[in-house]
């Protein structure tokens, strides 16, 4: 401890020297700035990964449960009415997913994704009316008796210029399932139904916002000749101050085999994977950054050694070690680093609270067409910690640095 308090002695006392004084100075500054960017730009993309759970929250369900084969299974109802049983969960829907073409009446056409699900089960699982931009989500108020009221997502509204109308409609087509197809007559291997437009919706994330189109669940079965009590997931809304662990848990005790249970998260890995590579390749930049910042403590332990060169003499008349020499400036580089990187985290900390709570930096565009008007954040005690391991591991390196150039000095 004798080399520590040496080394905080003369990072604390006045050098005889004011250049000394200034590029220490310069040194603790430039650490403490690497630091507080690290911690804002992770904070930074901790609140748009909060952001990208708010808007799928409106879409995807907290938990989901697949066949691990194939792409519909049997018995979807009954085991709804199982699941809803347990007491960690208080609404399960099922639902079907599949690809098909919409054809509008005015000749526009697109493949899309339909999505099929009773809407007064499914509403109690997901908020739909939320996300309606346009028209209704729960019925076909107004629309004829002999068509089925499906919902447009925003990109396909547009693609098709369909909106919500009594009388234009549109026509869904699926290749047939079952049965024979005849090359003399490509029409006849597709099955379609016609359908009228009672609601748009918006969800602000392209993968629901493109190509996207729900349908009521028993003509999803009927186009995909699916049994009745059949469908390709059933998804759930877990009960309030249940964990979703002790959720997913509880279903999976449940089901019987050849189900996996997903979280939002796993229902969206790419999204999700996708904001966690970016913000980690971001701290490594950073902390590269870091690094060259720190070469200025380099330069201010060597001026430093010059210094107090007369006193280290001193000291090794006095039977002081050359180790100890060493270790007195290995501290010195360390103090450095780790006063000038918890500076930094300490105001970055402060920057990234005042951006939570006041919103102060706002996002560079038309606030129409943005869903937030300012930089979201959250701070997360995780990333801080990988931040202060990284500045007492720098300084760390730094200190055997000027312990190689110590040795060469005193030697």
């Amino acid at each position: 401890m004798l080399a520590f308090k040496i080394a905080l002695r003369y990072l604390l006392a006045p050098k005889s020297h004011r250049a000394v004084n200034v590029i220490s100075i310069v040194s603790v500054a430039g650490v403490a700035v690497a630091a507080m960017a690290i911690v804002v730009v992770l904070s930074v993309f901790n609140g748009f990964a909060d952001l990208a759970d708010m808007h799928l929250a409106k879409i995807d369900p907290q938990v989901k449960v697949v066949p691990i084969e194939g792409k519909a299974f049997e018995g979807a109802d009954s085991l709804a009415c199982s699941l809803e049983s347990l007491p960690q969960i208080v609404a399960a829907s099922p639902t079907i997913t599949e690809r098909a073409l919409l054809v509008a009446d005015g000749g526009e056409q697109m493949p899309v994704k339909i999505k099929a699900f009773d809407f007064e089960d499914y509403s109690a699982v997901v908020p739909l009316q939320e996300i309606v931009i346009d028209g209704n989500m729960s019925s076909s108020n107004g629309l004829p008796d002999s068509l089925a009221a499906v919902q447009l997502s925003v990109g396909v509204a547009l693609h098709t210029g369909l909106r919500p109308s009594p009388v234009a409609g549109a026509t869904v087509y699926v290749p047939r399932r079952i049965g024979r197809v005849n090359p003399a007559n490509p029409a006849a291997a597709y099955k379609s139904e016609r359908v009228a437009v009672s609601g748009v919706f918006q969800v602000d994330q392209p993968e629901y916002d493109n190509d996207f189109v729900f349908v009521p669940i028993f003509l999803a079965r009927e186009l995909l000749v699916y049994d009745k009590g059949e469908a390709s997931a059933l998804e759930l809304a877990i009960a309030p101050g249940v964990s979703q662990d002790h959720a997913v848990a509880a279903v999976e005790k449940l089901l019987p085999d050849g189900f996996k249970v997903l979280t939002r998260a796993q229902q969206q890995a790419d999204t999700f994977r996708m904001i966690s590579v970016e913000k980690w390749v971001t701290f490594l930049m950073l902390v590269f950054i870091l690094l060259i910042a720190s070469f200025n403590i380099v330069s201010t332990l060597s001026l430093l050694v010059i210094e107090k060169k007369d006193n280290m003499k001193t000291l090794r008349f006095l039977g002081a070690s050359r180790n100890l020499v060493s270790k007195i400036f290995m501290w010195e580089g360390w103090l450095i680093t780790v006063i000038g990187g918890a500076a930094g985290i300490v105001l970055g900390l402060f920057l990234a609270w005042v951006q939570q709570e006041f919103g102060l930096v706002k996002l560079a565009a038309d606030p129409r067409e943005l869903t937030i008007s300012v930089y979201p954040v959250r701070i997360a005690w995780a990333d801080i910690l990988a931040v202060a391991v990284t500045v007492v591991v720098l300084g760390w390196l730094l200190g055997q640095v000027s312990k190689v150039f110590t040795r060469k000095i005193f030697r």
